[in-house]
C-alpha cells in the first residue's frame, strides 16, 4: 500500500470508529464495510463484490476476479482512490472520504468499470460483459467495458450515464446524471467522443460521434454536441453552440453550472 493509499485508508477509518460511535445501530455495519479490513483493497473488494452479488455468480468468486485485477495492475486501486479524493473534492453533499466508498453508485460504478475494462484487455470479455450488465442493472449506468476512462473522475447522482465502446475519458472529468457518450449510428470502429482533461459535462448533455471535447471545456445541462468543442470554450444548446469561456482551467474542478 502506497503512503497515499494509507493516509486516506486511515482517514476513512477514523470516519468509520466516528460514525459507529455516534449511530451504534450501524456499528456492525461499519466493521463489515470498514474496520474488518487491513487496506483499502480489501475494503472495495468486498464492497463491489457484495453488490454484484447473485445467484448466479456469488459474492465470494465475484470478490477473487477484483483482487486478482487489482494485484495484477495497481493503477486500478491509484485510480479508484483518485476518484474518491475527487469526489470529496467536488461535491458539496460529501464531507467525508468513506461516503463515495460506502454509498455512491456513481463511485460504484465505475470501479466497476476499472473490474470489467482490465477482464477485456485479458480477453476474459464474457466476464466483463457479465459485469457490465450486472452493473447497468444495479446502478443504471452502462459503460462499455472498452471504453478508456482516468483517474480523478466523478459520476454525479450517475443515474442514466452511458458511454460507448470506443470513448475516451482522461483524467480530471466531471459528468453529471444522464449524459451519453454515444455514436450516430451503425458506424463501426472509432467511434465515441474523445474527452479531454477537466472537462465538466452538466446533467442530460448528449455527446455524439467521434469528435473531441478539449481541454478544460464545459457543457451546458441538456445540450447535444455533434461537433468538436475547442479547448476552454463553454457550449450549449441543441444543437450545441459555443456561448462563452468557463470561468477556471479546469472546470470539472469547481463544478460551476453557469454558463
Amino acid at each position: 500500500m502506497s503512503l497515499l493509499q494509507e493516509q486516506l485508508w486511515n482517514k476513512i477509518r477514523d470516519e468509520a470508529w466516528g460514525y459507529s460511535a455516534n449511530e451504534p445501530i450501524l456499528a456492525s455495519f461499519f466493521y463489515s464495510t470498514i474496520l474488518n479490513h487491513k487496506d483499502l483493497k480489501s475494503a472495495l473488494s468486498y464492497q463491489l463484490a457484495g453488490r454484484l452479488d447473485s445467484s448466479t455468480m456469488p459474492a465470494i468468486l465475484v470478490r477473487e476476479v477484483i483482487e486478482d485485477a487489482f494485484s495484477n495492475d495497481p493503477e486500478i486501486l491509484n485510480a479508484a482512490m483518485a476518484d474518491i479524493i475527487a469526489v470529496q473534492e467536488r461535491d458539496p453533499a460529501v464531507g467525508d472520504f468513506s461516503t463515495p466508498l460506502l454509498y455512491l453508485k456513481g463511485f460504484h460504478a465505475l470501479q466497476v468499470h476499472r473490474i470489467a475494462n482490465w477482464l477485456w484487455k485479458q480477453n476474459r470479455r464474457p466476464l466483463a460483459l457479465y459485469l457490465q450488465n450486472r452493473s447497468s442493472e444495479l446502478f443504471a449506468v452502462d459503460v462499455h467495458p472498452a471504453a478508456t476512462i482516468g483517474k480523478g473522475i466523478m459520476f454525479d447522482h450517475a443515474t442514466g450515464v452511458v458511454i460507448g465502446e470506443t470513448a475516451v475519458i482522461e483524467d480530471n472529468v466531471s459528468l453529471l446524471q444522464g449524459v451519453t457518450l454515444g455514436g450516430t449510428g451503425k458506424n463501426c470502429g472509432d467511434r465515441h467522443p474523445k474527452i479531454r482533461q477537466g472537462v465538466m459535462i452538466g446533467a442530460g448533455a448528449k455527446v455524439l460521434g467521434n469528435i473531441e471535447v478539449g481541454v478544460g471545456a464545459k457543457i451546458g445541462a441538456g445540450s447535444v454536441v455533434l461537433e468538436a468543442v475547442p479547448e476552454h470554450t463553454t457550449v450549449a444548446g441543441v444543437p450545441a453552440k459555443i456561448v462563452g469561456h468557463p470561468s477556471c482551467a479546469m472546470p470539472s474542478l469547481s463544478m460551476d453550472q453557469d454558463i
